[in-house]
């Protein structure tokens, strides 16, 4: 078992996408919201704001930056539509000026020899009537549950912040045929993702968006065919990726779950019971995915790992990991992320936990990413300040971050996040206790 960069199977090819695609390393670029898209309305007004941002040739640029001969990359989270929008400076998949925008970063990629794949993003209740115009919608019309919990909208040009309690909007439920349109929105993107040279699409079904609403019992509480028990909590999902299958065919399609993830509200119950049962429709519904990917128990975005790991222990899930899901999906490649870096990544490929690792704040801060974890050379520290804009200056720390130069780099202080390491694999026939329902103040 490897456990230094010599002989690791993270510099192994991979088939994905039912083998039309061969990655030459497992070294993936993880989605990454970064907000720096350009406002088709320059010119905003309180009664006319900007709401559409598309991407352009710098966008393109920080893409091909990170791009590799055979290496794969995930969009950041890009909505299908208007209604979908869950922060400013985020480019979607709806309006002309995206497909436009986006065929200059498919391009730039295939250009380096890469390949990317777009990440389809409805932030569901998390947005707001400020970023879309319309009232937002989520599986239920379930309101945020502290009434201090604000999000902060930074419009551009110019430059200025608005604070906004999500208690103060709290979201409508999708009525039926709502969710057909949804879905429909979807499938639109997706078309328009191939159509501007994406090699294939991922839903972000985490991180509490909205089909995670539609699996969180917390924030799900319909009482139709879409809620009620952890099977009917996965019909929209399930559906979803039918039609996604259906629209651009199944190999060009994949999914992002956090079966474990507390962001954003999504805190239910039966969590080995609802993603457990989602995993064993959707290979048998959409058998030909082109992959999985996970994010880690113990990683969350705003909580230590030790901390999520006291959450874990509380609702008696001390021993989860991911084996489950990795043994349903069976042969679909099995992707991990969260908090992987230039430590922890060494053996686990080999220990069959999963078959690539997902990279993100890293591989902002090291464009060069895959060469510096081959040839073990340092990381350069990432900025978190600099993490989500819009900002004035679109290129400070989005690509100015530069290839390895051992006279000026600043090796990385690991404190955060801890690092993530594979618990031990579920043993069969052992009894996960029912999660309880947690109250979480950041």
């Amino acid at each position: 078992m490897s456990s230094s960069p010599k002989d690791s199977l993270l510099f192994t090819p991979l088939p994905i996408a039912g083998g039309k695609i061969t990655l030459n390393h497992r070294v993936v670029f993880a989605p990454c919201t970064r907000n720096r898209a350009v406002p088709l309305n320059k010119e905003p007004t309180p009664e006319n704001r900007n709401r559409i941002w598309y991407p352009d040739e710098l966008v393109a640029e920080y893409y091909a930056q990170r791009a590799t001969e055979g290496g794969l990359l995930i969009s950041e989270g890009i909505p299908p539509s208007l209604e979908a929008t869950g922060a400013p400076g985020v480019p979607g998949l709806f309006h002309p000026s995206h497909l436009t925008g986006w065929r200059l970063t498919t391009t730039a990629v295939h250009r380096r020899g890469g390949f990317i794949y777009a990440q389809l993003w409805h932030a569901g209740r998390t947005t707001l009537p400020h970023l879309t115009g319309t009232p937002s919608v989520s599986a239920s019309a379930t309101p945020w549950d502290d009434p201090s919990e604000q999000k902060t909208i930074r419009r551009l040009p110019p430059l200025s912040d608005e604070t906004v309690r999500l208690a103060d909007y709290p979201p409508t439920e999708l009525t039926q045929e709502g969710i057909r349109r949804t879905i429909a929105d979807y499938c639109n993107a997706a078309r328009m993702a191939m159509e501007a040279g994406f090699d294939g699409v991922e839903v972000h079904g985490g991180n509490g968006y909205l089909p995670e609403q539609f699996l969180s019992s917390n924030i799900n509480v319909r009482s139709d065919g879409y809620g009620g028990s952890a099977e009917k909590r996965c019909r929209f999902v399930v559906e979803l990726m039918e039609a996604l299958a259906a629209a651009v065919g199944e190999e060009n399609v994949a999914i992002r779950l956090s079966p474990f993830g507390l962001f954003n509200q999504a805190r239910g119950t039966e969590r080995v019971e609802t993603w457990g049962h989602l995993c064993r429709e959707l290979k048998k519904c959409v058998p030909g995915m082109s992959y999985v990917s996970f994010i880690e128990p113990r990683y969350e975005q705003i909580f230590s790992t030790s901390e999520k790991g006291s959450f874990l222990s509380s609702w008696g899930l001390e021993k989860a990991d991911l084996s489950l899901f990795r043994e349903i999906m069976g042969s679909t490649p099995f992707f991990s992320a969260g908090g992987w870096n230039d430590k922890n990544s060494w053996g686990v490929l080999e220990s069959g936990v999963c078959d690539a690792l997902l990279y993100g704040r890293y591989f902002l801060s090291n464009p060069d990413l895959v060469e510096r974890l081959k040839h073990s050379w340092p990381l350069e520290k990432y900025d978190r300040a600099t993490f989500y804009g819009p900002f004035e200056d679109r290129i400070y720390h989005y690509t100015d971050y530069k290839p390895w130069q051992p006279e000026s780099i600043e090796v990385v202080e690991r404190v955060e996040p801890e690092d993530v390491k594979p618990s031990a694999l579920f043993k069969k026939g052992e009894v996960m206790m029912e999660a309880r329902e947690v109250k979480v103040v950041a």
